[in-house]
């Protein structure tokens, strides 16, 4: 392998990356899940603009890209919790710089 072929593999990660992190709503519905698992009902009142059929989009989304994790929990009624895996929150890390970058110059 190249220094080139690396360097393309390398920019098409940050390009995967991108395209993903940058679907809307993904960012928000990764914030709202740093602190604690949150129910699909919190989400959606901690972000009022999402629909629930985009926040479903995105909820599987992200549970089929291993970032976020869908917890049944069996009590009366059934309750669904979501809440981030590991992958996840280091994503949330990495988007707390974006962060700070907003509050600073936005």
């Amino acid at each position: 392998m190249t220094s080139q072929d690396s360097t393309n593999k390398i920019c098409n990660k940050v390009e995967e990356c991108y395209h993903f992190t940058g679907k809307k709503w993904v960012g928000l519905i990764v914030y709202t899940l740093m602190r604690e698992p949150k129910r699909f009902s919190e989400i959606h009142t901690f972000i009022p603009d999402l629909s629930k059929r985009v926040l479903t989009e995105r909820m599987k989304e992200l549970e089929d890209s291993g970032i976020v994790i869908r917890n049944v929990i069996p009590d009366r009624p059934v309750r669904i919790e979501y809440s981030l895996t590991k992958k996840g929150n280091d994503l949330g890390i990495a988007l707390q710089a974006v962060e700070s970058w907003a509050k600073k110059w936005l």
